[in-house]
């Protein structure tokens, strides 16, 4: 039965025509391309040590580069000047992780290479790890995408809308409905605020906790330039800007000249097919970890597969999450489960 080799040979063949999801020009690796890349540990310890330390070997506690390969079970590095033993996991999201790097490798390749995301059930068969490690590993990928406030002005024309994410008020009981009932908002339902940026095509999204004029406006004004053109729904929560440009849905219009929100619509609807298709239930409190890889992914949904792993390992330096914050809140108070 000559079939099996000649499969083989065709996915090696054809191996750099696959393409990067949702990308028709964009470069996408295979998995026996990643196996063949990263077949054990080593391997994967090297491309994050690369990335990580691009400049070399440095102490995340000093920043000193006066480092040395000493004997250790764990810990292959140390810094000379603060005496501490470290490895490429220190001071990133990995720090005190027992996951194998490779296993952070196939974690974070099949979350940039779905386009709705891979759920943590998926990576606890799939890696052969706990179902309560998967559901760690990924939040901790999250928080790389995590920025903690805007990062550049968009210049516009941008278009902003609000959405709402949570559970169907029709599946409550009467008295939780009546509970989680916040005006505008639907039923038991969590408000997100999102901005588009038409010149770059970029976006980003907050969770918030009202959709009150003042909240809609200072998002509005952090994450685009005062003079740029806003598009938005008939709301009149977003008239206190200069430059602002409204289709009103409520008499049928859906595009007038170039007022339209599709853009931003767009985003929403792939984070709602995840919550529905991948997810199912996302946790209030932990739902602003979702919207920002969401947004994370979009901006960089031109690169290559490798590049986008590449930006997420980077990304990864400086951050932190730890389980007590995870589970218990930062407040010392239990959360919904995640």
């Amino acid at each position: 039965m000559s079939y099996v080799p000649n499969m083989l040979k065709a996915m090696k063949t054809n191996v750099n025509i696959h393409k990067a999801a949702g990308k028709s020009h964009g470069s996408g690796i295979s998995l026996l391309e990643l196996v063949t890349k990263f077949p054990y540990e080593d391997a994967a310890r090297r491309r994050f040590e690369a990335i990580i330390w691009t400049d070399g070997r440095v102490c995340p506690n000093r920043g000193s580069d006066d480092t040395h390969e000493p004997t250790h079970a764990k810990m292959p590095c140390r810094c000379r000047a603060c005496k501490r033993y470290f490895s490429v996991k220190t001071g990133t999201v990995m720090a005190q992780s027992s996951i194998p790097l490779v296993n952070w490798v196939y974690a974070i390749y099949l979350d940039v290479s779905s386009l709705k995301r891979v759920s943590s059930m998926k990576l606890h068969r799939g890696l052969g790890i706990t179902a309560m490690t998967a559901r760690f590993m990924q939040q901790r990928i999250r928080v790389a995408f995590d920025a903690g406030g805007p990062q550049v002005l968009f210049e516009g024309p941008v278009e902003v809308d609000e959405t709402y994410l949570g559970g169907k008020a029709k599946n409550m009981h009467a008295n939780k409905r009546r509970e989680k009932t916040h005006g505008r908002a639907p039923v038991g339902k969590t408000a997100v605020v999102g901005v588009k940026d038409r010149e770059t095509n970029k976006v980003a999204a907050k969770v918030v906790e009202n959709v009150h004029a003042a909240t809609l406006v200072e998002f509005v004004d952090d994450h685009a330039e005062i003079d740029a053109t806003v598009y938005t729904d008939g709301s009149t929560l977003y008239s206190g800007r200069s430059a602002h440009e409204a289709v009103h849905h409520s008499v049928g219009e859906n595009v007038r000249g170039k007022g339209n929100r599709n853009d931003v619509e767009s985003f929403w609807s792939m984070l709602k097919r995840a919550h529905q298709g991948t997810f199912h239930r996302l946790s209030a409190n932990h739902l602003h970890r979702y919207v920002a890889e969401f947004c994370g992914h979009h901006n960089i949904r031109d690169l290559d597969t490798a590049k986008r792993m590449a930006h997420t390992v980077a990304a990864m330096g400086g951050r932190r999450l730890t389980y007590d914050v995870l589970a218990v809140g930062p407040e010392g108070v239990a959360v919904e489960p995640w």
